[in-house]
């Protein structure tokens, strides 16, 4: 067990199955992590910003490095427009960072791993784009699958092309997410187990496991990039799909 890779992403209940009305409402370490990361997020952003102080210290200027960063997106991609957005992707940004890097802690529960997460998160991101879009452009927002300039021949199968593209938008902005933190997370398992495995043989197997265990440093390293990578893709997508909403220009 303790050198089975998928082991991690087991989802358990934490105070024993609960249920009300044939529903089961159990609190499991997915819920418990999920709690975590909006605490933290919480927490380090009040403290970041308790001070305002005017030379910032390392903290304040970590705070406003990260508030920065995704203010500059949203006002790149949506511009003035969009900018009641901001706390949306700013939110979404924070809960995925932070749930990707909680997951690099040795005995810490991946809620990202997860594709009922990550598909949930990307659902309501494409569900609010088209709630936007006909609130904003009513039934003209439909144009978005009617690009300008085709001829009418091929009209209607560009048109099914574009309606594809659209609904696979949560189906990839889900997966990518969940595929990168799942397939992160097993291969460092993997390494790891190898460097227990070949400790355990003796000195032969010390000297094996120094390859394995460069690669295991390695992968930690590069899981850290992609854990902000991922929180990054997901919240420029939001932003690119949001602008969507916005503007009917195709």
């Amino acid at each position: 067990m303790a050198n089975d890779p998928i082991h991690q992403f087991q989802i358990k209940d934490l105070a024993g199955p609960v249920n009300i009305g044939g529903y089961d409402i159990s609190f499991t370490n997915s819920a418990l992590f999920m709690g975590i990361a909006v605490a933290s997020i919480t927490a380090f952003l009040w403290y970041a910003s308790r001070k305002q102080a005017l030379v910032p210290d390392r903290t304040q200027s970590v705070g406003e490095l990260w508030y920065g960063m995704i203010h500059s997106m949203v006002k790149n991609v949506l511009h003035e427009e969009g900018m009641k957005f901001f706390p949306l992707v700013f939110s979404l940004f924070s809960f995925v960072l932070v749930a990707n890097m909680l997951g690099m802690f040795p005995y810490f529960f991946t809620v990202t791993s997860h594709v009922v997460v990550t598909a949930a998160l990307a659902v309501f991101v494409v569900g609010l784009v088209v709630v936007v879009g006909i609130w904003k452009h009513g039934l003209g927002w439909f144009k978005l699958f009617v690009p300008s300039g085709v001829p009418i021949v091929i009209l209607p199968f560009i048109s099914l092309i574009e309606i594809i593209s659209f609904l696979s938008r949560p189906i990839s902005l889900g997966l990518r997410l969940f595929g990168n933190m799942l397939a992160g997370h097993i291969v460092l398992k993997v390494f790891s187990g190898f460097v227990v495995s070949l400790v355990a043989l003796g000195i032969g197997g010390i000297v094996g496991a120094i390859a394995p265990l460069a690669m295991a440093v390695a992968l930690t390293a590069l899981e850290f990039l992609v854990a902000f990578l991922q929180a990054f893709v997901f919240a420029i997508l939001t932003c690119v799909y949001l602008n969507d909403a916005l503007h009917t220009h195709h």
